[in-house]
């Protein structure tokens, strides 16, 4: 079931301006990038009530505090007071950073997330999950805040180029390793092109959301979403600490390969379903290019991952596809190890 302050729908521009009627908000801000200013916000405009629009700068590298002094700044030249409220039209940078903004901009206004990437609306945008980054480390500045609405409308997933699909892909193939064996082999059967995104946003936006009720701050299920993301965020860092763009998605692939391959060296994982997983990933994907003398740097990486406690760097492993562990500490050397797996094997 989904909560309350979350809807899929057919017609996000029509029910919108029937919520936003119902709240008496004294402005009403529509936050976009440069392409969802172009390709969605027209969707929208007509049925909005008057309103004002922020555009910033797309991209993960923009994902900073030097953005958000952008937004704050406009916010303020609207004359924004706490009865306002923010509305985040994009992916899953623009949904972190804009909430973020939202929520501590005269400490907090009400804030609503319309995810327009694949990424956003199977991951990203549910949760309360807030931040920036900060010295390239990802998502290092942020909070826990939940919208008071998002809203999903899948038809947003045709004004995206292919790698941005592929991206998101990454986040449902989380979902499925973690949570659900037949779902996972329903989605090998299928080619990207031609998966069905209204069936698999639902099932991502119900078990993320069950997770999330049972542990909303993180502090134990509620890490299992992390699957692939502690090595998959440093590679991530990696490349954009030395001016190097790769997609999230791409990162978090190769995150899950990678920690697919230490679940199998501890006996967690058996080395079929370890095979299955990379075979599947690297035909999606292919491989990110990096070579062993990136290994340590990136292990190091790790060091800094948000889950770790004390100087324990600890990973999301696989209990079997459907089931995964938290809190499995790892060493740098596993690590080095797993990363030189992916970069070397071909399947």
């Amino acid at each position: 079931m989904l909560p309350a302050n979350l809807k899929i729908t057919d017609n996000p521009g029509p029910f919108l301006n029937l919520y936003l009627q119902k709240w008496s908000f004294s402005k009403i801000v529509v936050l976009t990038d440069e392409h969802t200013h172009k390709h969605c916000y027209p969707l929208l405009q007509q049925n909005l009530p008057s309103h004002h629009t922020i555009t910033v700068a797309s991209g993960e590298e923009n994902k900073t505090l030097k953005t958000c002094e952008q937004i704050w700044g406009a916010m303020t030249d609207l004359s924004l007071d706490r009865h306002a409220i923010l509305i985040v039209l994009g992916g899953g940078v623009l949904g972190d950073m804009g909430g973020f903004c939202a929520a501590t901009y005269k400490r907090g206004i009400e804030f609503i997330l319309i995810p327009t990437t694949l990424l956003a609306m199977a991951d990203a945008s549910i949760g309360g999950k807030l931040g920036i980054d900060f010295n390239h480390f990802k998502n290092h500045i942020g909070v826990f805040k939940e919208p008071k609405l998002t809203v999903i409308h899948s038809e947003f997933l045709k004004t995206l180029p292919a790698e941005e699909l592929r991206s998101g892909f990454a986040e449902v193939i989380k979902h499925a390793l973690i949570s659900d064996r037949t779902l996972w082999d329903e989605l090998r059967s299928n080619e990207l092109s031609s998966q069905p995104w209204d069936v698999l946003l639902r099932h991502s936006a119900e078990f993320k959301s069950s997770i999330i009720q049972q542990d909303p701050t993180e502090k134990g299920i509620r890490k299992i979403l992390n699957a692939g993301h502690t090595i998959g965020h440093a590679i991530e860092t990696f490349f954009l600490s030395n001016g190097q763009k790769i997609l999230h998605g791409e990162a978090v692939a190769a995150g899950l390969v990678a920690e697919s391959w230490l679940s199998m060296k501890k006996g967690l994982l058996t080395e079929n379903d370890q095979q299955e997983i990379f075979r599947y990933i690297l035909k999606v994907y292919g491989k990110i290019s990096f070579s062993a003398s990136d290994f340590s740097s990136i292990a190091a990486l790790c060091t800094q991952d948000k889950k770790n406690i004390g100087n324990k760097t600890l990973c999301v492993l696989s209990e079997g596809i459907g089931k995964a562990r938290w809190d499995c500490e790892v060493t740098e050397r596993e690590i080095v190890d797993a990363l030189a797996f992916y970069v070397s094997n071909q399947m």
